[in-house]
């Protein structure tokens, strides 16, 4: 496809993919709804030029089918608008390649940028360590 380098990779992945779970929050980088990986590394696509992207493997929401991390929020009941959850979600993916037994600190600080605004983190913060339980049970 043919997009000016200066396209916001979001509006690549929504517009001409098709790809809806990043979600549009704040255009800034700051609300974290947009969070998608680029190269297993959380990225706000909402401010990453899709120019600088290049080659690079690019994982949304729609990727995550039968992962732990979608396993323990389905179970966890999380979401209450959702909005949020897919930026939550990629979040927590990338945390748990980095650090597979996370604590609260580390969950606070990997999602500190990942607006709720319905306030879910409790269910947020247990899910992650539910997902991290799941992850480990898969590797067994």
């Amino acid at each position: 496809m043919t997009v000016p380098a200066e396209t916001a990779l979001l509006w690549v992945l929504r517009d001409e993919l098709g790809l809806t779970g990043p979600k549009y929050g704040c255009g800034i980088g700051a609300c974290g709804a947009c969070v998608s990986l680029v190269d297993g590394q959380a990225r706000r696509v909402c401010v990453l030029p899709v120019g600088e992207v290049g080659a690079r493997e690019i994982t949304t929401i729609e990727g995550l089918a039968g992962h732990p991390a979608q396993q323990a929020w389905i179970a966890g009941d999380v979401a209450q608008c959702g909005y949020c959850q897919a930026g939550q979600l990629m979040s927590t993916v990338a945390l748990l390649a980095e650090k597979p037994e996370p604590t609260d600190e580390d969950i606070d600080e990997a999602l500190r940028d990942n607006v709720c605004r319905c306030g879910t983190y409790p269910r947020i913060r247990r899910a992650v360590h539910a997902a991290a339980a799941l992850a480990r049970e898969e590797d067994r």
